[in-house]
């Protein structure tokens, strides 16, 4: 199921800020739009799952065209698709490797989940 909500961009010295006029107490931060962009979805994938879970009615998406736009705020729509979100959420695997093979990927510095993951893709694809 799609969602799709206007956000309002807040562009200031400490780098950039979202809230959504519909969604009450939900707001997201970035230093750069990127980060923005993906953190201002996550807060909107988290309210409405929240919603939808604790079976709260959404409310009606109010129109960009009636939100303010200045010279340092700007209306955007942001999209979601909660289906996917729900079913991209991490797992917690627990597994066992010998303590030589810890020793050496930790002083590599490798990051165990990223690995597994892209191992698991590669495997699986």
């Amino acid at each position: 199921m799609k969602f799709i909500y206007p956000a309002i961009i807040h562009d200031d010295a400490d780098g950039f800020w979202a809230e959504f006029p519909d969604l009450e107490y939900t707001s997201s931060t970035g230093s750069t739009l990127t980060e923005l962009v993906t953190n201002t979805q996550e807060a909107m994938e988290l309210y409405i799952l929240g919603a939808l879970e604790d079976g709260e009615s959404l409310p009606t998406p109010t129109s960009i065209r009636n939100l303010p736009c200045t010279d340092t705020t700007y209306p955007t729509l942001v999209q979601t698709d909660i289906d996917l979100a729900k079913n991209s959420k991490s797992v917690k695997k627990t597994l066992t490797i010998p303590a030589w093979l810890n020793d050496r990927a930790l002083a590599k510095g490798i990051n165990f989940s990223q690995l597994l993951q892209e191992a698991l893709v590669e495997k699986t694809m």
